[in-house]
C-alpha cells in the first residue's frame, strides 16, 4: 500500500525536480575571502528555563561569539508585560532603546503576542530580545573593520506587528550606510537557519536534479514561488519593499538562499537570509561566511562562530546549578527563617528521585 500510494505521487517529485533544474543556471561557485579581515558575529537566545514549582523562570541571555554577554534578564510568565515595558524603556536596555527609535511605549506594540494572555509571551519576548540586541549591534556599534554579523535563524519573523519588522530593518540600513559613508566601513547582516520547511521540501529534488554537483562550495538564490509553494504566510516570504496596495505589512527584510559551503555533493546545504538590500554583495557575504564555515566543529561546514554563540549562551552544567540554589535561596527567603527547613527538605526529595529516577 505504501508504495502503491508513493508510485501515485510520484507526479509531486516530478514537479519539484522540475523547479529544481531551473535553479541550475542560477548556481554560482563561492570565492572564498580571506576571514581575517573580517569579524564575524553571532546573537543567540537560547531556551534557558528553571523551575522550583510554583516558581519557574526564563533566562534570556543573548551573547556573541566570543563570549562577550550582550543580554541578560530574568523573566516569568507572571511577569507584568507592562511593567517591564517602562522597566526597559527607563533603563534604555537594547530592547528599550528599539522601542524608542520604533517609537512604541509597550512591548504589546511590537508583538500581539505580547499581550499577557497566554504563557507563550515569554518565548517571544526571548526572541524579541535578540532581534533588539542584533538592532543595537548594528546601528549603535562602530565597527574597527569591515564585519558581517551573522544572525542564529532567517531575517524574517511572525512575531512582530504588521509592518514593525520592516522598519526595523530599514533603520538598520540606514545605520549600516551610515557607518560606509562616515567611518568607510562595510557591514553586512545575514542569518543562517539549522533547518527550514522549504529546503526540507525540496532537498531530495535538488540532489536529484544535482544542481549542487560542481566540485565546489556554492549558492543559489531562492525563488519566491518555491517559497509560496511552502509558506502559508504571505508576509513572511513578502519582498520588504513591496507596498502595492494590501501588502504594506511583511514580516520579511531578508533575500533567501540555499548555500553549501563545502565542496562535496554530501556536504550540507543550509538556508540563509541576506538582508533584501544587500543581495547584490551575495558573492562577498558568502565568501566571508564560507572561510568561518571550513572551521565549524563539532557541525561540519556549518559556521564555526554561530556555533561557538550557541555554546555560549546556553545555561547548563555548573551555571543551571548555580541558578537552581539562587532560586531556592530566595524561595527560602520568601518563606522566612522558621519555615525555610520546609523548603530544603522538598528540595532534598526532589533530588534522591531525580537521581534514583533519571
Amino acid at each position: 500500500m505504501i508504495r502503491a500510494q508513493a508510485a501515485r505521487d510520484s507526479r509531486l517529485l516530478a514537479e519539484l525536480v522540475r523547479q529544481a533544474k531551473e535553479l541550475a543556471q542560477d548556481v554560482r561557485p563561492i570565492r572564498p575571502r580571506a576571514a581575517t579581515a573580517v569579524a564575524l558575529t553571532a546573537a543567540d537566545g537560547g531556551n534557558n528555563a528553571v523551575a522550583f514549582n510554583p516558581f519557574s523562570l526564563q533566562i534570556v541571555r543573548v551573547v556573541d561569539s566570543q563570549g562577550k554577554e550582550l543580554f541578560l534578564d530574568v523573566v516569568s510568565p507572571g511577569t507584568d508585560v507592562g511593567e517591564l515595558s517602562r522597566k526597559h524603556l527607563a533603563e534604555r536596555t537594547a530592547l528599550g532603546g528599539l522601542m524608542t527609535d520604533l517609537g512604541v511605549s509597550e512591548l504589546r506594540e511590537l508583538s500581539p503576542l505580547m499581550s499577557g494572555r497566554s504563557n507563550r509571551w515569554v518565548e517571544v519576548y526571548r526572541d524579541l530580545c535578540e532581534w533588539a540586541t542584533l538592532y543595537d549591534l548594528v546601528c549603535n556599534h562602530d565597527f574597527a573593520a569591515d564585519t558581517l554579523v551573522v544572525r542564529d535563524g532567517l531575517l524574517r519573523a511572525t512575531i512582530f506587528s504588521g509592518g514593525t519588522l520592516v522598519r526595523l530593518g530599514r533603520l538598520m540600513r540606514a545605520a549600516i550606510e551610515r557607518q560606509a559613508r562616515q567611518n568607510r566601513r562595510r557591514v553586512w547582516l545575514v542569518g543562517l537557519a539549522k533547518k527550514t520547511k522549504v529546503l526540507d521540501h525540496y532537498r531530495l529534488a535538488m540532489s536529484l536534479a544535482g544542481i549542487f554537483d560542481h566540485g565546489t562550495p556554492c549558492f543559489v538564490q531562492v525563488p519566491v514561488s518555491m517559497q509560496d509553494s511552502v509558506y502559508r504566510s504571505q508576509e513572511y516570504v513578502r519582498d520588504p519593499d513591496d507596498a502595492t496596495s494590501g501588502n504594506a505589512a511583511s514580516g520579511n527584510i531578508g533575500q533567501m538562499y540555499f548555500v553549501r559551503f563545502g565542496a562535496r555533493p554530501g556536504d550540507p546545504v543550509w538556508t540563509a537570509d541576506l538582508l533584501a538590500w544587500q543581495a547584490a554583495d551575495a558573492q562577498a557575504v558568502f565568501g566571508h561566511l564560507q572561510a568561518d564555515a571550513a572551521a565549524g566543529f563539532p557541525v561540519p561546514f556549518y559556521p564555526f562562530s554561530l556555533q561557538q554563540a550557541d555554546a555560549h549562551s546556553r545555561v547548563a552544567d555548573l551555571d543551571v546549578e548555580i541558578i537552581e540554589d539562587s532560586l531556592v535561596n530566595a524561595v527560602r527567603d520568601l518563606v522566612g527563617r522558621d519555615k525555610a527547613h520546609i523548603v530544603d527538605a522538598l528540595r532534598l526529595t526532589t533530588d534522591v528521585a531525580a537521581r534514583r529516577y533519571a
